[in-house]
């Protein structure tokens, strides 16, 4: 199946190209400028692919709160639009979204049915995204994922093998409760339901996929410690302690009792990738 994926260079793109090789047709901003108005169309356009992928986002939190226009931009309006030129070519599109849709006070795992209310910018425009995508193709599959971490990019795991490896002592977040899920998760993911969809299957809409189990910021970075054999002190912290340009939700633990209902797709031990990614990035020398 030609696949077609926006964001070249980010964690999941490049965990698809990975997995699927040469299927993968993988576009940075030098091939497709997404800031952009008509430049996702003219890719998909030229490419005629069979299956459009979305892993292109304005990812950087705080920054977006004073960089609205351009998160709204990348995360909004060019979703859209690759929405709507899948619907008129008749091709599967998959759109890469967030847990931080959700303001984080609900006490139950959320599911899909949820009510969003983003806390910040880069939460609005990732809401703002999902809501055009499913108005201009509600045959549209929309991925909520949260806290991705690979060997590639910058993420988490590596900025805490970073620090871990110059500080015997750290304080991290222990109040937000969440699910890592690696990048190669998630690519796994999006071929299981573009292969599904590919043979004609139904599904569609908003789906949640993320890592089990539950941690918090804190409990994350001590696993990340253990696997990498770092004697590294964590002190647990609240997140009013730590005060950000945005605010982060507390509580975005997802219900994925859906996708593994109509795509097969179980909810991931983020445990399993963590220790082939801490393992790579010490071949790496980078851990």
């Amino acid at each position: 199946m030609r696949m077609l994926v926006f964001g070249k260079n980010g964690q999941v793109a490049r965990a698809l190209k990975e997995r699927a090789g040469d299927d993968v047709t993988a576009l940075g901003r030098d091939e497709a400028d997404l800031m952009k108005p008509g430049a996702a169309r003219a890719a998909i356009a030229a490419h005629t692919p069979e299956l459009v992928v979305n892993a292109a986002a304005y990812t950087a939190v705080d920054k977006a709160e004073s960089d609205e226009a351009a998160a709204e931009r990348l995360n909004a309006s060019a979703p859209e639009e690759m929405a709507v030129a899948a619907a008129e070519t008749g091709v599967p599109f998959i759109h890469v979204s967030t847990d931080y849709v959700f303001d984080g006070t609900a006490e139950d795992r959320l599911d899909e049915n949820a009510p969003v209310n983003p806390l910040n910018i880069y939460g609005r425009t990732k809401c703002d995204g999902e809501r055009a995508v499913l108005n201009a193709n509600p045959g549209a599959v929309i991925l909520r994922t949260s806290w991705v971490f690979s060997e590639h990019g910058g993420n988490f795991v590596k900025t805490m093998l970073r620090l871990g490896a110059e500080r015997d002592d750290l304080t991290i977040v222990a109040d937000q409760k969440g699910g890592p899920t690696a990048a190669a998760d998630i690519a796994a993911s999006i071929l299981a339901i573009a292969g599904k969809k590919h043979r004609g299957a139904p599904g569609a809409g908003l789906y949640h996929y993320q890592g089990a189990p539950t941690v918090s910021w804190a409990e994350f970075a001590e696993k990340i410690f253990e696997i990498a054999r770092l004697s590294v002190k964590v002190s647990h912290i609240k997140t009013t302690d730590y005060p950000t340009p945005a605010k982060r939700p507390l509580n975005t633990l997802l219900d994925c009792a859906k996708i593994e209902r109509d795509f097969g797709v179980s909810q991931p031990d983020w445990r399993v990738e963590l220790r082939r990614v801490v393992a790579a990035l010490k071949e790496e020398g980078q851990a």
